[in-house]
């Protein structure tokens, strides 16, 4: 049953124009009173996203198994509990081997896809061995698990290896796509770039990627406006896939020392909801992945996120021994369950949000097969 938007004058306005056709650009005004927007409002904004969801992507949740590979990072983030400079952390490193299990894992139960992740690096041995590791899970999987990394900055010629490896999506974070606030929360030094950071994005389009960046919610100093500069900022560079959710204090960060400024992390999480769901709004086709950091928050809060425009998960199935030492944020949730406890959980908690598993899918956005690339082929020079 449609929504009736005349009960809210706001939504309204800015959803309807001739024959009731939902807008796609919305001014940052706009967007901030939708950001703003509470109670019945709210709840208008989230079933309207959920509709525009069904109807472009369906009621499908596609998995993404994560496999944290290390924590060591060359990076110094004022708000990352894995900076550089936390000397309170122990460092790991997953072997070979545990990164194959895990992968291997992933495939038997269905997953059709993973993610790995990690500290950024960009060393010749570090680069070479996803190189190597890429090409031992195509070649045990019989090419099946599709492969997403989350590796940081690199230089073409790397983004272009591991796109011929067999990766084809990357996740690269811009975390804010406000320069001043990026400056804010991390070190002033030309290891944390934005301009850097923008132009990998860039690199990786050449490589063929399918791209995905990401912003945190509720950092300190952050307003509204920002936030939907963020969301402007996603739609103007066709963003193919996206990982926001809200932002988390370390203690072991810089950045802790301001947590007076911070939002409760209740409206944290209430405004992430409202990013997901305009986001959805903006770019229906798009992948959207529904973040640890809303469960930490909430038990339920990447359930939330499905129900309103999310599409994506990602279960972690890091070994149990490693998972609470890639703590990039305090009370990260699941971390002494196993692989399999973990998927039980997800099941179910994914069945009750009234969505559906895709087992066995790589689940590539829509947004970027539309654009008629290849995702099989290697990048072109």
């Amino acid at each position: 049953m449609r929504t009736n938007l005349k009960k809210y004058p706001v939504l309204f306005y800015y959803f309807c124009e001739k024959h009731s056709q939902m807008k796609k650009t919305f001014t940052i005004q706009e967007l901030v009173s939708l950001l703003s927007c509470e109670g019945q409002e709210e709840e208008a904004l989230f079933h309207k996203a959920q509709q525009v969801k069904n109807e472009n992507v369906g009621n499908l949740v596609y998995l993404r198994g994560l496999i944290e590979i290390s924590n060591i990072c060359v990076k110094d983030c004022l708000y990352c509990g894995i900076r550089h400079s936390n000397n309170a952390t122990t460092r790991y490193s997953l072997s070979d081997e545990e990164v194959l299990e895990a992968a291997h894992f992933a495939h038997v139960h269905h997953f059709g896809s993973i993610v790995l992740q990690g500290g950024e690096r960009s060393d010749h041995d570090f680069t070479l061995r996803i190189t190597r590791l890429l090409h031992q899970i195509k070649e045990q999987s019989n090419g099946e698990l599709g492969i997403t990394l989350s590796l940081g900055e690199q230089t073409l010629e790397v983004y272009r290896q591991w796109r011929e490896a067999g990766a084809h999506r990357y996740l690269l974070r811009i975390e804010s796509s406000n320069p001043h606030l990026y400056k804010r929360i991390h070190p002033q030094n030309a290891l944390h770039s934005f301009n850097v950071r923008r132009h990998c994005l860039n690199l990786l389009r050449e490589c063929d990627y399918q791209i995905g960046t990401g912003v945190m919610i509720g950092l300190p100093f952050q307003t509204l406006e920002d936030l939907a500069c963020d969301l402007q900022f996603l739609q103007d560079i066709d963003i193919d896939m996206v990982g926001m959710g809200p932002y988390l204090e370390h203690h072991n960060t810089p950045l802790y020392a301001v947590r007076h400024l911070l939002l409760s992390q209740e409206e944290r999480l209430s405004l992430s909801l409202r990013m997901i769901a305009l986001l959805r709004l903006m770019m229906p086709n798009i992948n959207i992945a529904a973040t640890t950091a809303l469960q930490a928050i909430d038990p339920f809060g990447r359930e939330k996120a499905l129900q309103i425009g999310a599409n994506v998960v990602m279960p972690n199935i890091t070994p149990t021994s490693n998972r609470s030492l890639y703590a990039l944020y305090e009370n990260k949730p699941n971390t002494h369950e196993g692989a399999q406890e973990t998927m039980h959980a997800l099941e179910q908690s994914i069945l009750q949000s009234g969505c559906h598993i895709a087992y066995s899918k790589w689940g590539d956005s829509l947004h970027f097969t539309t654009r008629n690339r290849n995702i099989l082929s290697p990048p072109k020079d």
